[in-house]
Protein backbone atom coordinates (compact mmCIF):
# COMPACT_ATOMS: atom_id res chain seq x y z
CA UNK A 1 0.00 0.00 0.00
CA UNK A 2 1.35 3.43 -0.82
CA UNK A 3 2.30 6.24 1.76
CA UNK A 4 -1.09 7.91 0.94
CA UNK A 5 -3.22 5.09 0.93
CA UNK A 6 -1.29 4.04 4.10
CA UNK A 7 -2.70 7.72 5.46
CA UNK A 8 -6.36 7.51 4.31
CA UNK A 9 -6.93 4.27 5.58
CA UNK A 10 -5.32 5.21 9.08
CA UNK A 11 -8.37 7.68 9.67
CA UNK A 12 -10.64 6.10 8.53
CA UNK A 13 -9.91 3.57 11.30
CA UNK A 14 -9.28 6.84 13.83
CA UNK A 15 -12.86 7.93 12.96
CA UNK A 16 -14.22 4.65 12.70
CA UNK A 17 -13.02 3.27 15.79
CA UNK A 18 -13.15 -0.29 14.51
CA UNK A 19 -11.21 -2.16 11.66
CA UNK A 20 -14.38 -4.09 10.96
CA UNK A 21 -16.34 -0.66 10.38
CA UNK A 22 -13.65 0.96 8.57
CA UNK A 23 -13.03 -1.90 6.26
CA UNK A 24 -16.88 -1.67 5.58
CA UNK A 25 -15.97 2.10 4.70
CA UNK A 26 -13.49 1.41 2.46
CA UNK A 27 -14.72 -1.49 0.77
CA UNK A 28 -11.48 -4.45 1.86
CA UNK A 29 -11.36 -6.86 3.99
CA UNK A 30 -11.05 -6.51 7.93
CA UNK A 31 -7.72 -8.16 7.99
CA UNK A 32 -6.77 -6.22 5.01
CA UNK A 33 -7.31 -2.73 6.88
CA UNK A 34 -5.48 -4.69 9.85
CA UNK A 35 -2.35 -5.41 8.05
CA UNK A 36 -2.60 -1.87 6.64
CA UNK A 37 -2.17 -0.70 10.30
CA UNK A 38 0.45 -3.02 10.78
CA UNK A 39 2.45 -1.68 8.08
CA UNK A 40 2.30 1.54 9.08
CA UNK A 41 3.54 1.19 12.33
CA UNK A 42 6.13 -0.71 11.67
CA UNK A 43 7.28 1.81 9.12
CA UNK A 44 6.55 4.86 11.66
CA UNK A 45 8.34 2.61 14.50
CA UNK A 46 5.62 3.52 16.64
CA UNK A 47 2.63 1.90 17.93
CA UNK A 48 -0.69 4.86 16.70
CA UNK A 49 -3.95 2.21 17.73
CA UNK A 50 -4.72 0.22 21.22
CA UNK A 51 -6.37 -2.99 19.97
CA UNK A 52 -9.05 -4.74 21.96
CA UNK A 53 -11.77 -7.24 20.37
CA UNK A 54 -14.39 -4.82 19.67
CA UNK A 55 -12.45 -1.60 19.15
CA UNK A 56 -9.73 0.19 18.82
CA UNK A 57 -8.13 3.91 20.54
CA UNK A 58 -5.31 5.95 19.36
CA UNK A 59 -2.55 6.41 21.28
CA UNK A 60 -1.11 9.48 22.82
CA UNK A 61 1.42 9.48 19.25
CA UNK A 62 -1.72 7.93 16.90
CA UNK A 63 -3.54 11.15 18.78
CA UNK A 64 -0.50 13.39 17.20
CA UNK A 65 -0.28 11.71 14.18
CA UNK A 66 -3.89 11.52 13.23
CA UNK A 67 -4.13 15.72 13.63
CA UNK A 68 -1.40 15.86 11.61
CA UNK A 69 -2.44 13.10 9.08
CA UNK A 70 -5.95 15.32 8.77
CA UNK A 71 -3.65 18.31 7.90
CA UNK A 72 -1.89 16.51 5.11
CA UNK A 73 -5.10 14.84 3.81
CA UNK A 74 -6.87 18.22 3.61
CA UNK A 75 -3.68 19.87 2.13
CA UNK A 76 -3.79 17.18 -0.96
CA UNK A 77 -7.53 17.24 -1.58
CA UNK A 78 -7.40 21.14 -1.52
CA UNK A 79 -4.59 20.45 -4.36
CA UNK A 80 -6.53 18.34 -6.41
CA UNK A 81 -9.58 20.99 -6.68
CA UNK A 82 -6.98 23.46 -7.46
CA UNK A 83 -5.69 21.13 -10.41
CA UNK A 84 -9.25 20.74 -11.28
CA UNK A 85 -10.31 24.10 -11.27
CA UNK A 86 -7.32 24.94 -13.76
CA UNK A 87 -8.42 22.02 -16.24
CA UNK A 88 -12.27 23.65 -16.01
CA UNK A 89 -10.94 27.24 -16.33
CA UNK A 90 -7.05 28.28 -17.80
CA UNK A 91 -4.48 30.49 -15.34
CA UNK A 92 -1.45 30.36 -13.84
CA UNK A 93 2.10 31.56 -15.25
CA UNK A 94 2.50 30.57 -19.33
CA UNK A 95 6.35 31.04 -20.41
CA UNK A 96 6.69 32.23 -24.05
CA UNK A 97 9.95 32.26 -26.15
CA UNK A 98 9.61 34.97 -29.39
CA UNK A 99 11.69 36.99 -31.80
CA UNK A 100 11.60 40.22 -31.37
CA UNK A 101 9.27 42.06 -33.21
CA UNK A 102 7.47 39.01 -34.13
CA UNK A 103 4.39 38.33 -36.06
CA UNK A 104 2.44 37.54 -32.63
CA UNK A 105 4.11 40.67 -30.88
CA UNK A 106 1.00 42.35 -31.70
CA UNK A 107 -1.68 39.91 -30.23
CA UNK A 108 -0.60 39.46 -27.14
CA UNK A 109 -2.36 42.46 -25.37
CA UNK A 110 -5.43 41.29 -26.12
CA UNK A 111 -5.04 37.77 -25.41
CA UNK A 112 -3.96 39.57 -21.41
CA UNK A 113 -6.97 40.71 -21.59
CA UNK A 114 -9.16 38.10 -22.68
CA UNK A 115 -7.61 35.52 -20.32
CA UNK A 116 -6.64 37.49 -17.12
CA UNK A 117 -5.56 35.13 -15.06
CA UNK A 118 -3.02 33.54 -16.94
CA UNK A 119 0.14 35.75 -15.84
CA UNK A 120 1.77 36.11 -19.61
CA UNK A 121 5.71 36.07 -19.23
CA UNK A 122 7.54 36.64 -22.67
CA UNK A 123 10.60 36.02 -23.51
CA UNK A 124 11.88 38.27 -26.90
CA UNK A 125 15.25 36.75 -28.17
CA UNK A 126 16.55 35.88 -31.41
CA UNK A 127 18.37 32.83 -29.89
CA UNK A 128 16.69 29.37 -29.98
CA UNK A 129 16.15 28.47 -26.91
CA UNK A 130 15.73 24.61 -25.33
CA UNK A 131 11.81 24.46 -24.90
CA UNK A 132 12.00 22.37 -22.20
CA UNK A 133 15.11 22.60 -20.07
CA UNK A 134 14.04 26.36 -19.80
CA UNK A 135 10.66 25.40 -19.16
CA UNK A 136 8.70 27.07 -21.65
CA UNK A 137 5.36 26.45 -22.43
CA UNK A 138 4.91 27.58 -25.94
CA UNK A 139 7.50 29.17 -28.27
CA UNK A 140 6.77 31.39 -31.66
CA UNK A 141 10.00 30.48 -33.96
CA UNK A 142 10.21 30.60 -37.78
CA UNK A 143 12.59 28.58 -40.03
CA UNK A 144 13.15 24.82 -39.28
CA UNK A 145 11.81 22.60 -36.02
CA UNK A 146 15.34 20.88 -35.22
CA UNK A 147 13.69 19.38 -31.87
CA UNK A 148 11.26 16.13 -32.12
CA UNK A 149 10.01 16.38 -28.57
CA UNK A 150 8.30 19.51 -29.26
CA UNK A 151 4.69 19.55 -31.03
CA UNK A 152 4.30 22.18 -33.58
CA UNK A 153 1.70 24.15 -35.51
CA UNK A 154 2.68 26.66 -38.55
CA UNK A 155 0.84 30.05 -38.03
CA UNK A 156 1.68 32.04 -41.31
CA UNK A 157 4.16 32.04 -44.01
CA UNK A 158 6.07 35.56 -44.24
CA UNK A 159 8.55 36.99 -46.55
CA UNK A 160 11.80 39.67 -46.62
CA UNK A 161 12.27 42.69 -48.79
CA UNK A 162 14.81 45.23 -49.60
CA UNK A 163 13.15 48.70 -48.87
CA UNK A 164 14.57 51.80 -48.84
CA UNK A 165 13.04 55.47 -48.50
CA UNK A 166 11.95 57.31 -51.98
CA UNK A 167 14.89 59.97 -50.48
CA UNK A 168 17.90 57.67 -50.34
CA UNK A 169 16.97 55.99 -53.49
CA UNK A 170 16.59 59.50 -55.16
CA UNK A 171 20.23 60.37 -53.78
CA UNK A 172 22.23 56.86 -54.41
CA UNK A 173 20.01 55.62 -57.03
CA UNK A 174 17.70 52.41 -57.79
CA UNK A 175 19.50 49.35 -57.61
CA UNK A 176 18.24 47.01 -60.34
CA UNK A 177 20.20 43.94 -59.95
CA UNK A 178 21.79 42.27 -57.05
CA UNK A 179 25.11 43.27 -58.05
CA UNK A 180 23.99 47.13 -57.12
CA UNK A 181 23.87 46.26 -53.48
CA UNK A 182 27.31 45.86 -53.56
CA UNK A 183 27.44 49.63 -54.51
CA UNK A 184 24.82 50.60 -51.50
CA UNK A 185 24.62 51.56 -47.68
CA UNK A 186 23.30 48.62 -46.08
CA UNK A 187 21.62 48.06 -42.93
CA UNK A 188 22.09 45.00 -40.82
CA UNK A 189 21.31 42.60 -38.40
CA UNK A 190 23.70 40.57 -35.87
CA UNK A 191 22.13 37.92 -34.29
CA UNK A 192 23.22 38.39 -29.87
CA UNK A 193 23.46 34.90 -29.35
CA UNK A 194 25.80 34.22 -32.70
CA UNK A 195 27.88 37.56 -32.99
CA UNK A 196 27.19 37.16 -36.63
CA UNK A 197 25.42 38.91 -39.49
CA UNK A 198 22.21 37.87 -41.09
CA UNK A 199 23.18 37.27 -44.30
CA UNK A 200 20.18 38.50 -47.30
CA UNK A 201 18.82 35.85 -49.31
CA UNK A 202 19.09 37.49 -52.47
CA UNK A 203 18.96 35.18 -55.82
CA UNK A 204 21.65 36.01 -58.33
CA UNK A 205 23.92 37.09 -55.20
CA UNK A 206 26.91 34.52 -54.23
CA UNK A 207 26.68 33.56 -50.71
CA UNK A 208 30.21 34.90 -50.03
CA UNK A 209 28.90 38.66 -51.37
CA UNK A 210 25.86 38.25 -49.22
CA UNK A 211 28.39 38.49 -46.24
CA UNK A 212 30.49 41.18 -47.43
CA UNK A 213 27.60 43.73 -48.33
CA UNK A 214 28.51 47.32 -47.60
CA UNK A 215 27.83 48.28 -44.02
CA UNK A 216 26.37 51.65 -43.09
CA UNK A 217 24.84 50.68 -39.43
CA UNK A 218 24.34 47.33 -37.73
CA UNK A 219 22.14 46.48 -34.65
CA UNK A 220 20.36 43.89 -32.74
CA UNK A 221 16.82 44.64 -33.48
CA UNK A 222 13.97 45.28 -36.27
CA UNK A 223 12.84 48.57 -35.05
CA UNK A 224 16.32 50.10 -35.36
CA UNK A 225 16.93 49.52 -38.97
CA UNK A 226 13.73 50.27 -40.04
CA UNK A 227 13.88 53.35 -38.41
CA UNK A 228 17.28 54.07 -39.69
CA UNK A 229 15.92 53.03 -43.95
CA UNK A 230 12.80 55.52 -43.04
CA UNK A 231 15.35 57.86 -42.27
CA UNK A 232 17.19 57.73 -45.88
CA UNK A 233 20.71 56.14 -44.08
CA UNK A 234 20.50 53.08 -46.44
CA UNK A 235 18.66 50.01 -47.61
CA UNK A 236 17.50 47.18 -45.06
CA UNK A 237 16.30 43.80 -45.42
CA UNK A 238 13.13 43.30 -43.24
CA UNK A 239 10.20 40.98 -42.90
CA UNK A 240 7.41 41.87 -44.69
CA UNK A 241 5.02 42.26 -41.64
CA UNK A 242 7.47 44.74 -40.28
CA UNK A 243 7.24 46.97 -43.43
CA UNK A 244 4.62 46.48 -45.10
CA UNK A 245 2.42 49.63 -42.98
CA UNK A 246 5.50 51.52 -44.22
CA UNK A 247 5.17 50.37 -47.58
CA UNK A 248 1.57 51.33 -47.47
CA UNK A 249 2.34 55.01 -45.85
CA UNK A 250 4.95 55.34 -49.32
CA UNK A 251 7.68 56.46 -46.37
CA UNK A 252 9.46 52.97 -47.64
CA UNK A 253 10.08 51.69 -51.18
CA UNK A 254 10.62 47.95 -52.16
CA UNK A 255 13.20 47.18 -54.97
CA UNK A 256 14.67 43.95 -55.86
CA UNK A 257 11.34 42.08 -55.15
CA UNK A 258 12.10 39.51 -58.45
CA UNK A 259 15.28 38.63 -56.32
CA UNK A 260 14.17 37.91 -52.88
CA UNK A 261 13.80 34.75 -51.94
CA UNK A 262 13.57 33.95 -48.25
CA UNK A 263 9.93 32.76 -47.63
CA UNK A 264 9.65 31.33 -44.56
CA UNK A 265 7.26 29.41 -42.35
CA UNK A 266 6.45 30.64 -38.67
CA UNK A 267 5.26 28.18 -35.93
CA UNK A 268 3.93 27.43 -32.55
CA UNK A 269 6.26 24.95 -30.83
CA UNK A 270 4.94 23.29 -27.16
CA UNK A 271 6.60 20.28 -25.37
CA UNK A 272 4.83 16.98 -26.58
CA UNK A 273 2.52 15.02 -24.26
CA UNK A 274 -0.38 13.25 -22.75
CA UNK A 275 -2.09 16.19 -20.58
CA UNK A 276 -1.97 19.67 -22.81
CA UNK A 277 -2.57 22.25 -19.53
CA UNK A 278 -5.64 24.85 -20.79
CA UNK A 279 -3.58 28.10 -20.22
CA UNK A 280 -1.68 26.23 -23.25
CA UNK A 281 -4.29 25.27 -25.60
CA UNK A 282 -6.47 28.29 -25.26
CA UNK A 283 -2.94 29.98 -26.18
CA UNK A 284 -2.82 28.18 -28.97
CA UNK A 285 -6.21 28.47 -30.05
CA UNK A 286 -6.17 32.36 -29.92
CA UNK A 287 -3.55 32.69 -32.10
CA UNK A 288 -4.58 30.23 -34.65
CA UNK A 289 -7.57 32.12 -35.02
CA UNK A 290 -5.99 35.51 -35.27
CA UNK A 291 -3.59 33.91 -38.17
CA UNK A 292 -6.90 32.82 -39.65
CA UNK A 293 -8.92 35.88 -39.17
Amino acid sequence: MDHLGGLELFVQVAKAGSFVEAARLTGVSPSAVSKGIARLEARLKVRLLNRSTRSVALTAEGTRFYQNTLVILRAVEDAEQDLTQIRKYPRGKLKVSMAEESMVSSFMADFALAWPDIELELVVSDRMVNVIEEGFDVVVRSGNIGDSRLMAKKLAVFSSKVVASPDYLAKAGTPENPADLLRHACLHYRFLHSGKIEHWQIRGLEPAAAGTLPVAMVCNNIQGRLDFAKRGVGLAWLPDYIVQGALDEGTLVSVLDEYAIRVEPLWLLWPSGPYLPLKTRVFIDYLSTCFAA
